[in-house]
């Protein structure tokens, strides 16, 4: 599933190619037909994410909510557009620019009110300006569940995925099975310090690279990471190999029907 970076970069891609244009909207698929008839010549006025969820916004007409869930993709294209295939649930085009929605968990035109109510039973996000850490600290010190779980709880804190839930614990050296009530202030300020500056970080490169530059491939004189998910990591789908600071072996286990990934040295 997208992490909340991915997202943050769909709705500044949104904005760039079709914020304040009117725009051309259908669904070849069939299953956002009335919703794509209302959109259709319609001016997009705001995109905006929290969390993993996007916010199309189309003034009066009211806000498209999507969340992509594991197979939901965005495509992006430059005109002159072509025709659609029959599995695009939305497309947005203009002369210049069309996207094309596929697979989402979730494609819903909505009220601003309902799109309050999302926003409601969401976690602080880290990269929404002015978001309170606060909050965050609040809930996972009063909890006896683990920080790794904690931190995947999108009511606890929005738009953090497996990748940098298992880099941020492993960057701050904290055991992925501590009981939130037990991790220190001063550690989570930092662990959010560092999500802010990661995932910004991802919204920049579209991956996610957590790897300090000492421990970087040119720096250690080692291949660099090959996997679809991109990006240089600590521990993540690093299962035994070793860790790139001490040597020890990678483990994981399934935690709450998430695979977890830690070092067992690093993170004791």
């Amino acid at each position: 599933m997208p992490e909340g970076h991915t997202i943050h970069r769909l709705a500044a891609d949104h904005q760039e190619r079709f914020g304040g244009r009117q725009v051309r909207a259908s669904s070849p698929q069939g299953k956002f037909s009335d919703g794509a008839a209302l959109l259709d010549r319609r001016v997009m006025t705001g995109a905006e994410a929290h969390g993993k969820h996007l916010f199309l916004g189309f003034g009066d007409t009211g806000w498209v909510h999507v969340h992509l869930g594991l197979i939901g993709k965005f495509g992006f294209g430059d005109g002159p557009t072509p025709p659609p295939t029959d599995t695009v649930r939305l497309r947005i085009a203009t002369s210049a620019h069309y996207a094309d929605l596929r697979g989402p968990a979730a494609c819903a035109l909505i009220t601003e009110p309902e799109k309050r109510a999302i926003h409601d039973r969401l976690g602080p996000d880290p990269l929404r300006p002015g978001d309170d850490p606060d909050r965050v600290y609040t809930r996972i010190a009063r909890s006896r569940i683990s920080v790794a779980a904690l931190l995947l709880d999108q009511k606890v804190i929005a738009g953090v995925g497996n990748v940098y839930r298992a880099e941020v614990l492993f960057r701050h050296g904290v055991d992925p099975f501590l009981a939130g009530r037990d991790l220190p202030r001063p550690v989570w300020d930092a662990m959010w310090a560092d999500l802010v500056a990661l995932m910004r970080e991802g919204v920049r490169t579209n991956r996610i690279d957590t790897v300090r530059p000492e421990h970087e491939p040119a720096a250690m004189g080692r291949p660099p990471r090959v996997d679809d998910h991109g990006g240089e990591v600590y521990v993540y789908r690093r299962t035994g190999q070793p860790c790139l600071v001490c040597g020890t072996a990678v483990r994981t286990r399934p935690l709450d029907a998430r695979n977890l990934f830690w070092c067992p040295r690093c993170q004791a």
